[in-house]
């Protein structure tokens, strides 16, 4: 069967044949109709991983496809699945067929897209986790959301909207603004030479670009309150003026989704069911499985919007 493979970190991924996996007990074989492309994907792929998996490695951590072999589920069963050591410990999606964790295949609903059965769990999720579980929105609060084009900052928009919170969408251009969804209150908060956004105060801020940006919008949060940290896109490094910081006593709190994987979960089916209802919005670009190379590239680029998927013939 066909493969998209690792040989080195950070070098381009390759199209391999390889063998299909066996039955095992526990497990299911799956053929692959999409997967995902995250921010997890390249930062295992470019060796920054606490535990990389063994090289050459299959990546992907999420995809969704057909139960072709289970115990568990009959033949023809629509899923969807992530994680389960898939892409971290052992190969992952980015292939033909692939032999899946039962513990993890959820049911697929007829009429939702493979490609969205592939790409929702990680930004829908970790935006929910974010809002509820790490920053304990309030209705009536002041939300800021930084890359709010993006997969995750897109629906921690939605999201927060929906909870009852007045919402600043913080876009790195002018021409992003007509990209967020109605109801958010647009900032622009140049990437290149991020500074603090005049007039704009948040009990809660959600972070998905880091570095700078995130430097930049800290200010912007009020005096005991609460910031999120999802992304590092921007950077990975933060550098703080601790006297004020600490006066100011705003809470940084980091989203750490492997460990909050079980509320995730707990969240995925009525998020997909809004999904599916087109009460929330995904975007996201499909690339072919041919085109990994290019769709790792795409989602380092600050440019992007949405998710990266993967498809045959895509």
């Amino acid at each position: 069967m066909k493969a998209v493979r690792i040989h080195a970190w950070g070098e381009a991924p390759v199209m391999e044949t390889v063998p299909a996996p066996a039955q095992r007990e526990g497990r299911s074989i799956v053929r692959i109709e999409a997967a995902s492309v995250g921010h997890l994907d390249r930062t295992i792929w470019r060796g920054d991983f606490l535990h990389p998996p063994p090289l050459p490695y299959v990546p992907g951590v999420e995809g969704s496809g057909v139960v072709e072999q289970s115990e568990a589920l009959p033949a023809g069963t629509r899923v969807w699945f992530r994680g389960g050591g898939l892409g971290t410990r052992e190969d992952g999606t980015w292939r033909e067929r692939c032999s899946v964790p039962d513990a993890i295949l959820a049911s697929l609903p007829d009429g939702v897209p493979f490609d969205v059965g592939a790409s929702f769990f990680s930004p829908c999720t970790s935006a929910w986790v974010a809002l509820h579980e790490v920053g304990g929105v309030r209705a009536g609060e002041r939300v800021l959301v930084s890359g709010a084009t993006g997969a995750v900052g897109g629906i921690a928009c939605q999201l927060a909207l929906g909870a009852g919170a007045r919402v600043f969408g913080a876009v790195g251009s002018a021409g992003r603004i007509a990209q967020l969804a109605d109801g958010i209150e647009p900032i622009v908060v140049d990437r290149r030479a991020p500074c603090t956004p005049k007039d704009v105060q948040a009990e809660l801020l959600i972070d998905t670009v880091g570095g700078a940006t995130l430097a930049a919008l800290l200010p912007s949060v009020v005096a005991g309150g609460r910031a999120v940290l999802v992304g590092y896109l921007g950077g990975a490094q933060l550098a703080l003026d601790l006297t004020q910081f600490i006066q100011r006593d705003v809470s940084l709190l980091p989203l750490n989704m492997l460990r909050r994987e079980a509320a995730g979960r707990a969240a995925a089916p009525a998020l997909l069911a809004r999904i599916a209802d087109g009460s929330l919005r995904l975007e996201r670009r499909v690339f072919d499985f041919g085109q990994a190379a290019e769709a790792l590239e795409w989602l380092g680029s600050p440019d992007h919007r949405g998710r990266a998927v993967l498809r045959w013939g895509g």
